[in-house]
């Protein structure tokens, strides 16, 4: 299931080999795109992405391979017209202007329509775009929604466009970025660097892991390996590390800084009930996430045994929600749809000076899903922490009691269940958007250190170093570009 973890480039031959296959393409166009009347084809460069595979990009001798003229209409107003330059270019494909769209034609049967307003709200030269900060310069409330072109022109890596205002503006858009950001139609939605893995119990045979030594490594490689298995698996072991809170601490702060809570920043502790939670007891404790109390719940949660002595249990428990939620789906469509929709509220209220409440007080589903992609991107479920259910429709009552019975049968399968026995020495970080954790019950005296990262510093980090390690296809496409790569960063970074 998994994919090259650097997400290494693979070359593919250019696009047309002949006039002949040319003009097949360009009749194709016709019959396939609406065009204006006013609009004549072009050839446009190559240096192309499909959705997270880089190109090959074509020769830097190449020139530029088209411009517009100013033609008349039937109406009498002038419109930019493209025609081509140089009809001996065969490797590109086609681009139509008309009044306000851009439609750029990869194949026969593949396209991308861009509106004039959304293309100009989207340079990236210096007087529009902050190449230091990474932020918006232009206005983009003064684009006029009818803006138009007098210019568009077709470079080896791109395409040129001069727009028709009081200042002529001239604006350049990789072909690598412009096919990434397709959204008329959407082309396929790339693959991701890091495929994730869901997994259950048979994971045992060969769990992700990474040595303390590797984590600590200067060059940072070690650490993003160690993300890297986090963001594949939702967990991952690191053995070697000394057993005192002091070095677990300092890993950590590796991925960034702590996330402080009513608990504390880090902790160190015992079942003692010194915070109002069973977390600070010998009782088992089912699988969940952590938080759900949380508007936003911590990203990741690390656990590092030092000591348990006089006693025995205490097993570590680790499922992941991305697969029970995958069978839940496949075998229970309608209680993983109710589950997808019915928000759950949530509390923590053990201790008297604070009471945590997610806001909206009706809390959020126990899947949630990236509004776009429709795709599973967060499992929030601690049944112990659940507040009264009082929002629920009569008629879905009962309904959504079978769903969580469900729901809680799969967590709770042999297939699903991962126990480990935690060792001094070695920690486990899970994430908490994906991976639940419980323990077994346990006698004896157990000192347990751990701490909380936000999601945003993880995934932060983790596209730091991807920057360095294993660099998406369009940076690959656009890094030799003339003022790209400003204050360390590729301005067509997909992330901006």
């Amino acid at each position: 299931m998994s994919r090259n973890v650097y997400g290494s480039k693979m070359h593919v031959a250019p696009l047309w080999k002949s006039l002949a296959l040319r003009v097949h393409i360009e009749q194709a166009l016709f019959r396939t795109i609406p065009l204006a009347s006013s609009t004549a084809l072009l050839p446009v460069s190559s240096g192309l992405t499909t959705r997270g595979v880089s190109t090959s990009r074509i020769s830097n001798a190449l020139g530029s391979a088209a411009a517009v003229k100013k033609v008349p209409n039937d109406q009498g107003f002038v419109t930019p017209t493209v025609e081509a330059e140089d009809t001996s270019r065969k490797d590109l494909p086609i681009v139509t202007a008309s009044e306000r769209k851009i439609t750029i034609g990869w194949d026969t049967k593949t396209w991308s329509r861009f509106h004039n307003i959304w293309l100009r709200d989207h340079c990236r030269c210096s007087k529009c775009f902050h190449p230091i900060t990474k932020q918006r310069l232009l206005n983009t409330f003064e684009i006029p929604s009818d803006i138009k072109t007098i210019g568009v022109n077709a470079k080896a890596d791109g395409l040129e466009v001069t727009w028709q205002t009081s200042e002529p503006h001239v604006s350049f858009y990789p072909w690598s970025w412009l096919q990434s950001n397709s959204y008329d139609p959407a082309i396929s939605p790339p693959q991701p660097i890091i495929e994730k893995i869901e997994w259950g119990s048979r994971i045992a045979q060969s769990p992700p892991s990474i040595t303390y030594s590797e984590v600590m490594g200067q060059d940072d490689r070690g650490l993003y390996k160690w993300l890297t298995n986090i963001d594949q698996f939702g967990f991952s072991f690191i053995s070697g590390v000394p057993p005192t809170p002091e070095a677990t601490e300092e890993i950590v702060e590796r991925i960034g800084f702590i996330r402080e809570t009513q608990y504390g920043r880090f902790w160190d502790f015992t079942s003692d009930l010194a915070k109002g939670d069973t977390a600070y007891t010998t009782l088992a404790l089912g699988a969940h996430t952590d938080n759900t109390y949380y508007t936003d719940p911590a990203g990741l949660q690390l656990f590092h045994l030092l000591s348990h002595t006089d006693g025995t249990g205490g097993a570590t428990l680790l499922v992941d929600g991305f697969y029970v939620a995958s069978i839940l789906k496949e075998l229970y469509p309608e209680y993983y749809d109710i589950l997808s929709r019915v928000p759950v509220p949530a509390h923590a209220a053990g201790e008297a000076s604070s009471i945590y409440c997610p806001s909206p007080r009706s809390g959020y589903p126990v899947l949630g899903h990236d509004p776009c992609t429709k795709e599973l991107v967060h499992v929030r479920w601690n049944n112990d922490d659940r507040s009264v259910m009082n929002h629920l429709e009569p008629d879905l009552v009962e309904k959504w009691y079978e769903a969580i019975k469900v729901w809680n049968k799969c967590l709770k399968s042999p297939d699903s269940e991962y126990w480990v026995q935690l060792q001094p020495g070695t920690a486990v970080v899970v994430d908490n958007h994906r991976v639940l954790h419980g323990r077994s019950a346990f006698n004896g005296k157990r000192r347990m250190c751990g701490a909380y990262v936000g999601i945003d510093e993880y995934r932060s980090k983790l596209a730091v170093l991807r920057e360095r390690f294993a660099p998406e296809a369009v940076q690959n496409a656009t890094d030799d570009l003339p003022k790209t790569n400003v204050n360390g960063r590729n301005i067509w970074n997909s992330a901006l």
